[in-house]
């Protein structure tokens, strides 16, 4: 049965293309995202995985095609000129295959910078540090401590976000994408250089966040033993051109997946043969 026609749709990328000079980098991607949904974005190095979520995401703008995604005001408008800061305002975050945190900040000044867009108080309040700033800083410091509790990161608070080891900092760098509230979560290989434990705890926090923070959840990731444990459906890219699109098991059985990226030898469960 088809769960999508009960859910709303959040995001639509239609015909979306992008051209470096000369190269067609992604081809007329499509993609329809619906409320609640986890999907996965599979496919060889190179085949354009991170432009479409550099597109989505703001940093990239389509050549042709158009994006829309749904706002506050929960109708769907056209997202193609908005920059990053303005999609995240609306509600689209992510992470980034390369960790981008704040390396000389705690743990957690890096979740406040992310909490700034919900702060109430005025210069005046901060320059005085007025009842209504102290109350503020409390509520920051709440929600920075709830999200960190759910990745066991609590009790580094204080610790410098470069000082953490590489799987807390890819970690940290979810809680900080969480702290703005977002609608859709774009994670970009979450579980690279992670080793098979700790991509399991991944993947059981990942399907607990998107329960708890009733978040979409959009991913890029090379360890099939995530995807397929994780994801509802998956879309494979190849040259920049989608090349298949279904449930895990569709995409295990498909021939020109499976000559593409997959592999002769892969089985269910056995991770990314490459």
């Amino acid at each position: 049965m088809d769960t999508t026609e009960k859910k709303e749709l959040l995001l639509r990328a239609k015909d979306i293309s992008i051209v470096f000079g000369g190269l067609r980098a992604v081809s007329e991607f499509n993609l329809d995202l619906y409320q609640g949904e986890l999907i996965g974005l599979i496919g060889p190095n190179g085949a354009g995985k991170t432009t479409v979520f550099n597109m989505l995401s703001g940093i990239y703008k389509p050549t042709e095609g158009t994006i829309t995604f749904v706002g506050k005001n929960g109708k769907l408008e056209v997202t193609n000129k908005k920059s990053p800061s303005e999609l995240n305002r609306i509600g689209i975050a992510r992470t980034f295959q390369n960790i981008r945190l704040f390396g000389s900040l705690t743990v957690a000044d890096n979740i406040k910078i992310a909490l700034h867009e919900s702060r109430t108080v005025n210069p005046l309040d901060v320059l005085f540090r007025t009842k209504k700033f102290r109350r503020d800083e409390e509520m920051m410091q709440e929600k920075a401590l709830h999200i960190l509790s759910i990745f066991n990161l609590d009790k580094k608070i204080n610790e410098l976000a470069k000082n953490l080891p590489y799987g807390e900092q890819r970690k940290l760098e979810i809680c900080r994408a969480l702290a703005s509230n977002p609608k859709l979560l774009l994670l970009d290989e979450p579980a690279a250089g992670m080793n098979g434990q700790e991509t399991q705890e991944l993947m059981n926090l990942i399907a607990f966040i998107r329960k708890e923070f009733d978040l979409t959840v959009l991913l890029i990731e090379h360890d099939m033993k995530l995807v397929m444990g994780i994801c509802e459906r998956l879309m494979v890219l190849n040259y920049g051109r989608v090349i298949a699109s279904g449930s895990p098991k569709e995409i295990q059985a498909n021939p020109e997946v499976i000559k593409a990226y997959l592999g002769s030898g892969f089985e269910a469960g056995e991770g990314d043969k490459q």
